[in-house]
């Protein structure tokens, strides 16, 4: 079984570095929170919030602020260097954001899991307010909520200011037009504070850990049957900020059949084991594979529906390398006697 999740053929360049990164945080590592296309807006007045309850399940992940560091990118074929810089973006909601796939693990190894998806069933048709989410199970998509203007400390602005406020648009938040964030706009281990004023949820205060910029020092990266993948980085200087995280996926293009994920320590290398990466292998190989490498660290405070996390990341991807794979656009980027198939290799 496979899972179509189509998206534009990666050619090499590291994704932060193409897409434009308000997009890439709202679509990609905020993913449901950001980018949710059922969800609701609706901000009550600020007079009618909920009844105040005990904070919730912090198991339940109902909101993001994501900092992303996004690098510059060097001058070429004839494009001047555009300058890195840092964005923020973040959403809360009132409840989880419901997923159309159940990923489940299929094998271990070390700090690295696989996992295959599969798309439950409802007999009865969930509707347009709903994601069938288990078997003959609906989940109705949240509400977008505003928690009032959020004073932001921490974030060292390229006029030299260390804060800014953020006032929600349409229950999103982001800074405003004036205000532009360096890359990257911390030091490493410095207090990130976000302190919300409070709207439909009680005011809160939500802080985290400024990091180093991700250096992913390997060069080609080939998976083999039988062979382990390694990968070797330039170490965090305070290992206890941040971890490490891996995306491996060789077949978005063919409609996704599994990945590899990994968390580990920050401390400059990781081994994906063998046995999984053969296992990822036999799951099959659509056109340009790739491993996605995130430095993050993660703080989190838990309000009535569940949690909000403050990501704060630097992100690496890379093309990888399968022998025997050729990956194509069209059928000019074949051999001879060859045609570019759907899943954009020669075949």
């Amino acid at each position: 079984m496979w899972i179509r999740l189509r998206r534009p053929p990666f050619r090499g360049t590291p994704r932060g570095l193409t897409a434009p990164p308000v997009l890439r945080a709202l679509a990609a590592t905020v993913g449901l929170f950001l980018g949710g296309c059922g969800t609701q807006e609706d901000t009550p007045p600020e007079d009618t919030p909920p009844d105040s309850t005990p904070a919730g399940d912090p198991n339940v992940l109902v909101g993001t602020f994501q900092v992303l560091l996004v690098p510059p990118v060097a001058a070429s074929n004839g494009q001047s260097e555009t300058p890195g810089y840092t964005t923020v973006v973040g959403k809360i909601y009132d409840g989880p954001s419901p997923s159309q796939i159940i990923w489940q693990q299929a094998a271990q190894g070390g700090d690295c899991k696989l996992t295959t998806p599969r798309v439950p069933f409802c007999g009865t048709p969930c509707g347009g307010s709903a994601v069938c989410v288990d078997d003959d199970k609906c989940q109705a998509y949240p509400t977008a909520r505003a928690v009032g203007t959020i004073q932001v400390q921490g974030l060292r602005t390229a006029s030299g200011a260390t804060g800014f406020s953020m006032s929600p648009i349409a229950n999103s938040y982001q800074p405003p037009a004036s205000v532009s964030l360096p890359y990257p706009a911390f030091s490493e281990g410095d207090e990130l504070v976000l302190t919300a004023a409070g709207a439909y949820f009680p005011a809160f205060t939500l802080k985290g850990r400024g990091i180093t910029p991700l250096q992913l020092l390997d060069g080609g990266l080939t998976l083999q049957r039988g062979q382990p993948l390694a990968l070797h980085w330039t170490p965090a200087g305070q290992a206890e900020v941040s971890t490490l995280h891996v995306k491996l996926d060789i077949s978005h293009h063919g409609g996704t059949k599994g990945m590899i994920e990994c968390d580990t320590a920050d401390t400059g290398s990781l081994q994906v084991p063998a046995e999984l990466v053969t296992q990822l292998l036999d799951l099959g190989v659509a056109g340009y594979p790739t491993i996605l490498v995130t430095r993050r660290s993660v703080g989190s405070v838990t309000i009535a529906p569940g949690r909000v996390d403050l990501l704060v990341s630097s992100e690496v991807e890379r093309a990888v390398v399968v022998p025997g794979i050729t990956s194509c656009n069209d059928n000019s980027d074949c051999p001879s006697g060859k045609t570019c198939q759907p899943d954009l290799t020669c075949g």
